[in-house]
Order: C-alpha cells, then structure tokens, then sequence
C-alpha cells in the first residue's frame, strides 16, 4: 500500500489546468499544421494559421488560449493500492481548481443553472474517477469550453437504426453546431453501454491522441468515414468555409442492452487542451 497526500494531488491539478490552458499540446499543433496544408479554401488556410499563431502567442506570453477556460473536468485512474491520506480526494481536486484558475488569471465560467450567479472560482470541479490495478493515480485535467460543449446530445437510437444511424446522428449534430463549436473540431462519439455511460464513453473519445484509431477495425473504419463525410459539409474553418472541419473523429463503444441504441456526440472546438500526470 503506498500513501499519497492529498497535497501532491493540489499541485498536480493545479498545475495541470494552468498548462492545459496556456499551452496546446505538440499533438493538436502538429494537427493543425497539417491541417492548413491539406485544407483547400484561402480563407481557410489562414483561419487556420491565425489559430497556430495563438497558440504560439498563448505559449510564449503565459496567458490562456482562449477566454473560455472551460469548466474543469477531471479524469482520475486510482491505483486499488493506493491510498489517499490527509484529506478527501473530491476537496483536494476542488482546492487545485480553485487554486488554478486564481493564479493561472483563468476566467471563472462555473455558475448555479438557474440563478446564473458565479461560484467564483470554478468550483464544483466535475470529477470522474475509475480504480485500477497498481499504487499510483493518473489525473487528466480536460478544461471544456461552454461553446462546443452546448452541441452535445445523447439520443437513444433504436437498434435496427444500426452504424448508419450512429453516422447520421453524428452528422446532424456536426451540421446543427455549425461554426458554433468553433472548427476544426475533434469529435467523440460514444456507443453503447445506457444513457449515462454513453456521454461518459463519448468524453473519454476525445482523450484518445489525434490520429490514433480505434482497436476495433469496423469502429476505425466507422471514424474514418465520419471524418471524411464532416470534412465535406463545407463548415471549414471557424465556419468560413473549407475542406477541413473536423481534425480527428474518435469512438468508444461498449455492450448495450438488446433493447438499446444509445448513442452520445460530444464536440470539442480547436483548442483541445487536455493535460494528464502521474502521480
């Protein structure tokens, strides 16, 4: 059994959420440069570029890539033989947020649903956690912008609705979010499971690295269609037209009941921040 504080997790998050905003990973760069080669509209190409350059600005000066910095949402893996001492791991993970987005000068965008009155420092983080084997704790911080979160929806499809009711449900929302989501997107799709893990699936999709398929050669197969297809609504760019829409479609499926088709889109703009350690 090997003990962990939770101030280790404190600084782990809070620095993961002032990285995750100020700097865009190599991977999401590298895609976005690629991404201004290949894309075929003049407009776009510089849309595209002018996003590079942010980034790069974002990177150099310590500030954040975009004004929404997103709610903070959490993904921990928990080693079973690891042990989580002086405090309660949910208030630890608040503390680093909290502590974060104050020192990292992160817009505080968490609010009561109906009042809209501002938690003022983007607390309740949104925690989700998963035990695995070993004795050390794997945290990924995924700020999630309220933008591109706005154009997700979880639809339970019937199940002789099969792939092509999946691949249209994906369509509809890419088309329905428009430049809304602020393209090129990254697109996660999760399918089946119930109601809830669904969403949860189609979250996890957009961890999944840029470029990397799915394990499953049908569902790779399904990716790579829905990223060609969304690429041909002519969104492009920040919805000015183009060949490149989406950079990257990922899917998660598991099992669903023999009744069930449930099927989750969740759409995440350009500014893919996402930051994970181990600690």
């Amino acid at each position: 059994m090997r003990e962990i504080h939770v101030d280790k997790i404190v600084s782990a998050i809070e620095k993961l959420f002032i990285d995750a905003n100020y700097n865009l990973s190599d991977n999401v760069l590298d895609a976005l440069s690629k991404a201004a080669e290949r894309e075929g509209s003049p407009v776009g190409k510089e849309v595209i570029k002018e996003l590079i350059i942010n980034a790069n600005l974002a990177r150099e000066e310590h500030i954040p890539i975009c004004q929404d910095t997103g709610l903070a949402v959490t993904f921990m893996e928990i080693g079973q033989d690891a042990h989580i001492v002086g405090g309660s791991l949910v208030d630890a993970v608040a503390e680093g947020v909290r502590r974060g987005y104050k020192d990292g000068y992160l817009r505080k965008s968490c609010c009561d649903p109906l009042t809209r009155k501002n938690t003022g420092d983007n607390t309740p983080p949104i925690v989700h956690t998963k035990i695995v084997p070993g004795d050390k704790i794997k945290i990924v911080a995924l700020p999630k912008g309220g933008g591109s979160e706005n154009y997700g929806e979880v639809r339970m499809l019937v199940p002789s609705q099969g792939k092509d009711g999946v691949k249209s449900f994906v369509l509809d929302m890419v088309n329905k979010g428009g430049p809304n989501p602020c393209p090129p997107i990254i697109v996660g799709v999760g399918v089946g499971g119930n109601f809830e893990t669904s969403a949860l699936l189609s979250k996890e999709a957009l961890m999944v690295p840029l470029g990397e398929r799915s394990n499953d050669p049908v569902i790779a197969a399904i990716e790579l269609e829905l990223l060609d297809e969304i690429n041909k609504t002519g969104i492009g760019p920040q919805g000015y037209g183009g060949t490149v829409t989406a950079l990257d479609v990922h899917i998660k499926m598991m099992p669903c009941h023999i009744a069930s088709l449930p099927v989750a889109v969740n759409i995440q703009c350009h500014a893919h921040r996402i930051k994970e350690v181990i600690i």
